[in-house]
């Protein structure tokens, strides 16, 4: 069964060609190897690989954090964001955000992964990822923050879970509407972003009721692409992938738990607002 997750669909072991994967990688091992060290893909690279990307975005979004400073004053005896640190750390996301999405187009449909790729589209959405949630604490507290990353934790505990628990299986049907709504979701986004430039914004990607109604959609997207990533991630280790293309299984769990942390922000924060 085909997949139409640009991020995996250009690995033909992750739509159950094992045998033309074998052929275009060069690997001469036989299906049957499946420990960690023989070439191939396991869980545990998976692991080891989304370990090192999350890694590096954590390390990026640390550094952007400690480097950007203190960005409130005093203002009248009231404590208030810096304007020009406030501007910095504006540029400093949709820089990061820009950048990353490039890279996610650019990794999502290569033929064979770069890990340097993979690695360098972390290091970006670190940059973003510490610049909005620094933003986002100091307008809207420290709860903000803590809450999005144990959101994130819990939605992909409890998302592991319920795959394994209740054995779900991934049909082209669902698997196409996902994708479907995700790119539809995505050109929305990016429709909001342009006419926001032009103080035009329809509030997609704000804090009013339109921005907590496209977060909620968001965070529900988010969940079902983790049931996407992790089926698409056991069919790579049944067809016996070389254990490379565990970067791309990494990337895909990266964007995901990314695209779920910056909605869970959104939505505390239009929560807080209120």
């Amino acid at each position: 069964m085909q997949s139409n997750n640009p991020v995996f669909a250009r690995s033909e072991g992750f739509n159950g060609k094992g045998g033309t994967a074998y052929a275009d990688f060069g690997a001469g091992l036989p299906s049957t190897h499946t420990e960690a060290g023989t070439g191939r893909m396991t869980i545990d690279t998976v692991v080891q690989k989304t370990g090192i990307t999350l890694g590096v975005l954590i390390l990026a979004a640390a550094a952007t954090w400690v480097l950007t400073g203190d960005a409130t004053i005093t203002s009248g005896g009231v404590t208030v964001m810096d304007p020009d640190k406030a501007q910095t750390l504006d540029t400093l996301s949709i820089v990061g955000a820009l950048g990353g999405f490039v890279l996610a187009m650019v990794n999502s449909f290569k033929r064979v992964v770069n890990p340097a790729l993979v690695i360098g589209y972390a290091a970006l959405e670190g940059v973003f990822v510490g610049a909005m949630s620094k933003s986002f604490q100091l307008s809207f507290g420290e709860g903000v923050v803590t809450g999005a990353v144990l959101g994130t934790v819990a939605a992909f505990v409890g998302t592991l879970t319920a795959y394994k628990v209740f054995n779900i299986q991934v049909g082209t049907r669902f698997r196409k509407w996902v994708i479907g709504a995700m790119f539809g979701f995505v050109a929305v986004s990016l429709l909001d972003f342009v006419l926001s430039l032009f103080h035009s914004s329809f509030g997609f990607n704000g804090l009013g009721p339109m921005g907590l109604l496209s977060s909620v959609v968001g965070l529900g997207l988010g969940v079902l692409m983790l049931i996407l990533d992790f089926d698409f991630v056991e069919r790579g280790i049944a067809a016996g992938l070389p254990e490379r293309e565990s970067w791309r299984a990494a990337f895909g769990l990266t964007v995901t738990l990314v695209w779920i942390y910056i909605e869970l922000l959104r939505i505390l924060a239009i929560f807080t607002r209120r």
